[in-house]
């Protein structure tokens, strides 16, 4: 009877010792970087911030409980108004906040008792309480935030910015999203779309397993190493074949990407490596804020280990800032991520990465001055708040705001597509310049619209 090599037999056979694999491999590194589009590009204008660390909190939080103070609001609880609900021909009961608002830092910013933690820190935070979305509902508006298209799939921001300035980390993704459970819109907040498949977002999950099959299933390394090294070699020949083909050698390389994140990975989720006084900065050693600790420590490594873009997700599409019935529930929701996040801003600075590091926090739409529900508000997409720190924008300022009762916005607006804008002009990048040709068309983040909003940079 024939005896059949067994698949180790038959990988040492091809592998080991053979002059296939050196002359081929060295060739594929030599000539790789040429035709590598992960390879770091060199930005289109002067760059303020080396990487972006993304925070949303899911759901549609309330700016007037949060960041932007209505005394009038206060005043006018219980009484009937056009403006209440957003609809000019509909009468709401306006309800006034549930929490007190307190000067921050030596800035003096007001922020409500919702986010003690953060009101410390607002010396760093540049404030923009004039935000506006197009669509007051979940999906289109989450769609909106991350992608610049609010009814069409498109590539999300991450996606972009790593389509535009490549990786500095051969050993980790560009762009990786911290989620326990996925918000409205679900894996489009992170996908590619039509970009090439390696710009899309890598989801770490907290727990004993953060990415799904990261852990290796081969009872021996060696193994698994000679057999990576056939692959590579049979790549590189395939490469060669035809003509250093650009999406082939960049597949190549995040097959690479993929086998050295087996350590490089593992050691960036190990937050026990870090000192017991930072847990405790995080919030890792308490029940309410150790999820979302480890996903802002999370993140602080993995930007001090290159990634260009990382994504934190606050809340799910089924349990979020989205509080139609009671405004109360904001409380528990606040308490999740204020000291963590706090936290982060406060670490990135100590260390001197909050320089070049664009710290941005963000929801998808604000709340409405009126009563919707029974003690609660309705989506509110007219005007809402957001923040940035760090990456060169101006410190402990708040820009833009909106009318008595935080119904619209009064003066100097900010689109979304503005918000984008400005986000990749920080990165170094021309929103109008960042394109892809596809169907027949260029088309980019900001579709045809978006402004940098000048005024917030340093």
């Amino acid at each position: 009877m024939t005896k059949y090599p067994t698949r180790r037999r038959f990988v040492q056979s091809l592998a080991a010792g053979s002059l296939l694999m050196p002359g081929l491999l060295s060739q594929l590194l030599a000539e790789g970087d040429s035709a590598d589009p992960l390879s770091p590009k060199e930005p289109q204008l002067p760059a303020k911030a080396k990487r972006v660390i993304f925070i949303f909190s899911n759901g549609g939080v309330s700016h007037m409980d949060t960041f932007d103070h209505k005394p009038e609001l206060f005043k006018a609880d219980g009484k009937k108004t056009g403006i209440g609900g957003g609809l000019s021909n509909q009468q709401r009961v306006l309800l006034k906040p549930l929490w007190e608002f307190r000067p921050g830092g030596q800035c003096g910013t007001l922020v409500s008792d919702l986010f003690p933690h953060l009101r410390e820190c607002m010396d760093d935070v540049c404030l923009i309480k004039s935000m506006n979305s197009n669509d007051n509902e979940h999906y289109n508006a989450t769609l909106g935030m991350h992608t610049g298209s609010f009814f069409f799939s498109r590539p999300s921001i991450g996606s972009w910015i790593s389509y535009g300035l490549g990786t500095v980390n051969r050993n980790l993704p560009s762009f990786m999203v911290l989620a326990a459970q996925l918000p409205y819109a679900g894996t489009q907040v992170y996908a590619n779309d039509f970009l090439p498949a390696y710009h899309q977002g890598v989801r770490v999950i907290p727990g004993k397993e953060p990415i799904v099959d990261l852990e290796r299933r081969t009872p021996q390394e060696k193994v698994q190493q000679l057999e990576l090294g056939l692959a590579a070699a049979l790549n590189a020949r395939h490469l060669q074949q035809r003509g250093h083909d650009q999406e082939l050698a960049a597949r190549i390389r995040t097959f690479e990407t993929a086998f050295h994140m087996q350590t490089e990975a593992r050691e960036a989720f190990d937050v026990t490596q870090e000192t017991q006084d930072t847990q405790a900065l995080y919030g890792l050693n308490e029940k309410t804020t150790e999820t979302f600790g480890w996903k802002c420590l999370v993140a602080r490594r993995l930007a001090e280990r290159g990634v260009r873009f990382i994504e934190l997700i606050d809340g799910s599409s089924s349990h979020n800032w989205d509080q139609h019935g009671n405004m109360a529930e904001h409380a528990d929701h606040a308490k999740v991520i204020d000291r963590p996040v706090a936290a982060l801003l406060k670490d990135l600075k100590r260390s001197g990465m909050l320089q070049d590091t664009l710290l941005v926090w963000t929801t998808e739409f604000g709340r409405t001055p009126g009563v919707d529900g029974d003690k609660g508000r309705g989506h509110h997409s007219a005007c809402f708040s957001s923040w940035m720190a760090g990456g060169g924008v101006k410190p402990g300022i708040s820009y833009g705001s909106t009318d008595e009762f935080g119904a619209t916005v009064a003066e100097k607006r900010v689109h979304v597509h503005d918000f984008h804008a400005t986000i990749l002009h920080l990165m170094g990048i021309d929103h109008t310049r960042l394109t892809y040709r596809h169907a027949g068309r260029d088309f980019r983040l900001t579709d045809v619209h978006g402004q940098v909003v000048h005024d917030i940079l340093s």
